[in-house]
């Protein structure tokens, strides 16, 4: 195991730093061990659409996918590529304001027989989320480091407090988290993820659909009167 700490992914804040689009746009990085880029372009049933030269590349393939689209986009653009970690090698996956390292269906078929981890933002909202599964199988999952759910929830908390986050309380103003779950990141890995790694690396990439939209039947509508008395109402589709 690495013994990467925040402190190794300041330059994720920097104001050169091409990751600043992802921050801002939102993104997913999935790490997955022993599967192929195209392995994994398959698995999350994209549409394969060629190979990018580097993240600014990346990004520019990324805006004609989303101006496709008159209003709201119907699919993402995923990039993926080749990189050595702990026990050989992993692909690195990235999205801007994809999920496909959020999806449990996509990560629990990734991880089968193997370990992926994930962390992802969505931009503007201050939502940010990691997760770990091995053999197809949710670990560790976080929005707040001590807010853990999945089979393991508390089996990381020694190596997430060596990195800087705090799997018992409120994070310490003075460490980034986000640059702390990069650093998470690489001590279930291996894979070190610099700048240059990502400027510079050839991405297949693959279009992959959004999720369609859930289906629902009612809606039920809380009220309570001046008096704090509660009751509610529950409405139909048709009634709508």
């Amino acid at each position: 195991m690495t013994s990467a700490t925040a402190a190794d992914y300041g330059w994720i804040r920097s104001s050169s730093s091409l990751f600043g689009y992802a921050l801002d746009a939102g993104y997913t990085l999935t790490l997955v061990r022993g599967v192929s880029p195209d392995e994994l372009l398959d698995v999350v049933e994209a549409e394969a659409r060629g190979v990018c030269e580097g993240f600014d590349e990346l990004t520019e393939q990324h805006m004609a996918v989303l101006d496709a689209y008159e209003d709201w986009p119907e699919s993402f653009l995923a990039g993926a590529f080749t990189v050595r970690g702990e026990g050989g090698d992993w692909t690195l996956a990235l999205e801007f304001g994809g999920d496909v390292g959020t999806r449990p269906r996509f990560m629990e078929a990734l991880s089968a027989g193997t370990r992926a981890v994930s962390h992802s933002s969505n931009g503007g909202k201050p939502m940010h989320f990691f997760h770990w599964y091995e053999n197809g199988e949710l670990r560790t999952t976080f929005e707040l480091p001590k807010a853990r759910t999945g089979s393991t929830p508390d089996e990381l908390n020694a190596v997430m407090s060596e990195v800087g986050l705090n799997p018992a309380g409120d994070q310490a103003p003075d460490v980034d988290g986000k640059a702390a779950v990069f650093a998470l990141a690489e001590r279930l890995t291996g894979v070190r993820v610099t700048e240059a790694l990502l400027a510079e690396a050839e991405y297949r990439t693959g279009e992959v659909a959004e999720e369609p939209a859930e289906e629902w039947e009612s809606i039920t509508i809380d009220l309570t009167d001046a008096h704090g008395e509660g009751t509610y109402v529950q409405l139909r589709r048709d009634q709508l």
